[in-house]
């Protein structure tokens, strides 16, 4: 009789984790920032790259109706391969917020002395908890939005290419 109650006990255990994982299955493994995907906080203040201030994203990017926002870094490779695209919207007189993704100042300066400067301001993110709130999940990650309605246009996970370069012109031109 105890064998077979130590049998009978297992069993309704094994059963028991056996569905509880079967539900674990079922539920998404999404993991991204609960903010909403069509908005951005423009509210959000970060230090300026070259100056010891603080901005809002807002105050910068206020000014014009739209704006594009760049998540980079000096170490990252997709960085500097996107680069020649931030430079040919520069030309637009498009304002770009670059945000300096957990860099080392010393390397994001020689990042932007040898490469060239795409941005309007560049604000820093030492430990990426800003860039995080934003809904970034990696860098680099490019956002246009409407300054107005704080409204995300189109958000670009990875690095630009030409076919990312011809649609923001599209959406710039609207």
């Amino acid at each position: 009789m105890n064998k077979n109650l130590k049998i009978y006990i297992s069993t309704i255990f094994g059963l028991v984790i056996f569905f509880i994982l079967l539900k674990g299955l079922d539920s998404s493994n999404k993991y991204s920032p609960g903010n909403d995907l069509n908005k951005i906080d423009l509210s959000i203040t970060l230090k300026s790259f070259l100056e010891d201030k603080e901005f809002s994203i807002k105050e910068l990017a206020g000014k014009e109706n739209i704006s594009l926002i760049n998540v980079w870094a000096s170490w990252c490779l997709p960085c500097r391969e996107e680069h020649s695209y931030l430079m040919k919207l520069k030309d637009r007189n498009l304002n770009i917020i670059g945000i300096n993704y957990k860099d080392k100042k010393k390397n994001a300066k020689v990042f932007i002395d040898d490469m060239g400067n795409p941005y309007t301001k560049i604000l820093i993110d030492h430990d990426g908890t800003k860039s995080i709130e934003l809904g970034a999940i990696g860098v680099p990650e490019t956002y246009i939005v409407n300054s107005s309605t704080s409204k995300i246009l189109k958000k670009f996970i990875g690095p630009l290419d030409q076919q990312k370069f011809d649609e923001i012109i599209k959406i710039i031109q609207q």
